[in-house]
Order: structure tokens, then C-alpha cells, then sequence
């Protein structure tokens, strides 16, 4: 009988590819993978579709974190994967729901579109500026990070929602600009943490 002896590199490619098949990865994957889906639901003036599709979307987001904790599959990968399919659905969403040709009667003003889409650019860029000077660093979800992103998401739902409805509820805008305050809060927040990385065991 015939035995194949793997080397190294061959069981390496083995773990990665298994890591990348565990079931949260595969869950954020179809969030990015339906992306595309919801953008051309809204493209083809499909409100109901595209509510679903984006709920489906956001349904996959609470899985992946379940999933990784009960089934203990938490991964290096999923540690970008999961991050990288919100920024990207989110984003998606934020653009052309801003646009009036897309997204009626409710259009999202340009300047809460403007404020969270930067907001996520700079803790990026910023992200990015202290690994290239500080090596690996660990960052902590904030609270206000954390509420600012949640409004986010019930602002993009609720506009779905009334979009698909033909309502527009004054609450939308109480809700814009809740956001759009928390979103600062956290954008000032993630800055002043970054200059304190900065300033920490400078050389």
C-alpha cells in the first residue's frame, strides 16, 4: 500500500485551507458574496428584494460570531474576514442609499454617508500607520465604536424598510443624526487611543 508523505508546506496548505472553510468564515464569505446581490436589487428598484437580501446579509453577521463561540472555530482569518464583510456590506449600502436615483422616497443625506464611510477610512488608514511603526497591535471594540455601528445598522434597516413601504417617518431624522453623533464620538475616541499607541514606548 502506497503511503503519501506530506511535507511542510503541504500540510500548511491544508491548514489554511481548512481554516478557511470552517463554518463562520463560509458565513462571512456569503456576506460578501450577497453584496453585490442587494447593490443590483436596488439598481433594479427592487425595495422589498432589497430589504431582504440585506437583512438576509446582517442575519449572516450574527451567525458567524454564534457560530465561532459554540463551536470554538475562532481563526486568524476570521479575525479579517469578519470585520472586512461588514466594511464592505455596510459601505455598499451607506453609497446607494445616498443615491436618489436608487433610493426612494428616503434618500440618506450625503453628510451622515460622508461622516461614517470616513470614519471607517481613518481608523483603516490609522490602523494601519501604528502596525507599520508598532508592529502587531491589539485593538479593543470601543463602546461608542460599538453603538455608532449599531445605529448605523438600524438606520440602513429602518430606510430599507420604509423605502419598501413608501413611508417616510420623521423619526429618520432623529435617527440620522444620533448617528451621526455617535459615529463622531467614536471617530474622536479611536484618534485620541490612536495617539496614545503612537505616544507608548516610543523609541
Amino acid at each position: 500500500m502506497n503511503e503519501t508523505v506530506k511535507g511542510p508546506e503541504g500540510a500548511a496548505g491544508e491548514a489554511r485551507r481548512s481554516e478557511a472553510l470552517t463554518l463562520p468564515n463560509l458565513l462571512s464569505l456569503s456576506r460578501i458574496l450577497l453584496t453585490p446581490v442587494f447593490v443590483w436589487m436596488m439598481v433594479q428598484k427592487r425595495p422589498w428584494a432589497a430589504f431582504i437580501v440585506f437583512l438576509a446579509a446582517g442575519a449572516t453577521d450574527a451567525l458567524d460570531g454564534l457560530a465561532a463561540r459554540l463551536l470554538r472555530l475562532k481563526s486568524t482569518l476570521g479575525l479579517w474576514l469578519d470585520p472586512a464583510a461588514d466594511k464592505i456590506l455596510l459601505t455598499s449600502a451607506f453609497v446607494v442609499l445616498t443615491l436618489p436615483a436608487l433610493s426612494q422616497p428616503n434618500t440618506l443625506p450625503l453628510w451622515l454617508t460622508a461622516i461614517c464611510i470616513g470614519r471607517d477610512v481613518a481608523i483603516a488608514l490609522t490602523t494601519l500607520v501604528l502596525i507599520t511603526l508598532r508592529g502587531k497591535q491589539t485593538f479593543k471594540p470601543m463602546l461608542a465604536g460599538k453603538a455608532s455601528t449599531v445605529c448605523q445598522v438600524l438606520v440602513l434597516y429602518f430606510v430599507l424598510f420604509c423605502n419598501a413601504t413608501g413611508r417616510s417617518p420623521e423619526a429618520l431624522g432623529w435617527l440620522y443624526a444620533m448617528t451621526a453623533i455617535l459615529t463622531s464620538v467614536s471617530w474622536v475616541q479611536y484618534g485620541f487611543r490612536g495617539i496614545a499607541v503612537l505616544r507608548r514606548d516610543r523609541p
